[in-house]
């Protein structure tokens, strides 16, 4: 996916000293044809939850009245992309040369490393879309690693309470294929109504829980429909009750606390403000990120560079 916005506003409702509730904002996706997704991070008080540095979530959209998703071709670097859906097709095409689909629980995960671009649009068969685009910021050592892409298809894994599908890193029993570059957690979670699922996790990482469906309770928080609630180092477990009458349904990040300050600005990451301004030159020249082929359509121009410099921040503002 692809964004213009360059800080976020809202502030975070600290209604717990163990969850920090970080609100939703509305944000424009995609250029001209945007769609509206609702992002939680980078907030105003935490830009990152281990490695992962951004979370958008939307739908569930009637693609018959928003017109969905067509975000044109568009560059990446120093970041990997993560695309889960609850609903609908989304037809993938990169510079790399893959042409894929991202389909309900099924993980698409592309590497941009030193530069790549790609476009994301739904398909025809769609009718209502609904899912997350995440994305993880790739480590000094890592960033400039070779264009890469995955893709997983987890089996579900039965909890007492619910159901979860792990499509990084590992949890209750079960390991995801997927190589990352920091240790990572993504899963998605499904709660019965009214059950309380406990789950034993790394206590070396930090955790958010964006709430996708329902209602949930985190650490004696309440959590409502679009929050993310983070969780710092420490705990071994995890436990999330879904408060309602109907099926709750949950995303699950983690990882390591990610202690490199960075610059994240559009679709780009780096570690100075001069290299976010090489990138934009790059892909505006039409250099470095290559091309996506078989996409109808004129690729995204980069927007202007902010007149204030552009500084390198750590996970917390």
């Amino acid at each position: 996916m692809s964004t213009a916005e360059t800080e976020p506003h809202p502030t975070a409702q600290s209604q717990d000293p163990y969850v920090e509730v970080l609100s939703a904002r509305d944000v424009p996706l995609g250029g001209p044809r945007a769609m509206t997704v609702r992002r939680t991070l980078p907030h105003s008080s935490r830009r990152l939850i281990g490695a992962w540095c951004f979370v958008d979530h939307y739908g569930p959209d009637d693609v018959a009245r928003t017109g969905g998703m067509d975000v044109a071709p568009h560059p990446h670097t120093g970041l990997q992309t993560v695309s889960w859906l609850f609903t609908g097709e989304i037809e993938h095409r990169d510079s790399l040369g893959v042409h894929a689909f991202v389909r309900p629980g099924e993980l698409n995960l592309m590497t941009s490393g030193h530069g790549i671009c790609h476009s994301e649009v739904s398909t025809p068969a769609t009718t209502v879309l609904h899912g997350v685009q995440l994305w993880v910021v790739l480590p000094e050592e890592h960033r400039h690693t070779a264009r890469d892409f995955h893709h997983h298809v987890p089996e579900p894994v039965a909890l007492d309470g619910g159901e979860a599908r792990v499509f990084l890193g590992t949890l209750a029993g079960r390991t995801s294929p997927v190589p990352t570059f920091t240790p990572l957690l993504g899963a998605e979670l499904t709660l019965r109504p009214h059950a309380a699922v406990t789950l034993a996790v790394d206590p070396a990482f930090e955790h958010g829980v964006l709430v996708d469906r329902g209602e949930v309770s985190l650490a004696d928080t309440a959590l409502h429909h679009g929050d993310l609630g983070y969780l710092a180092p420490g705990p071994t477990t995890l436990t999330a009750t879904n408060t309602t009458d109907a099926p709750a349904r949950l995303i699950l990040l983690g990882g390591t606390p990610f202690e490199e300050q960075i610059v994240m600005w559009w679709n780009f990451i780096g570690r100075s403000g001069d290299e976010i301004a090489q990138a934009r030159n790059d892909w505006e020249k039409g250099l470095r990120f290559g091309e996506v082929h078989g996409y109808d359509g004129a690729r995204l121009p980069a927007p202007e560079l902010p007149s204030i410099p552009l500084k390198p921040r750590g996970r917390v503002r």
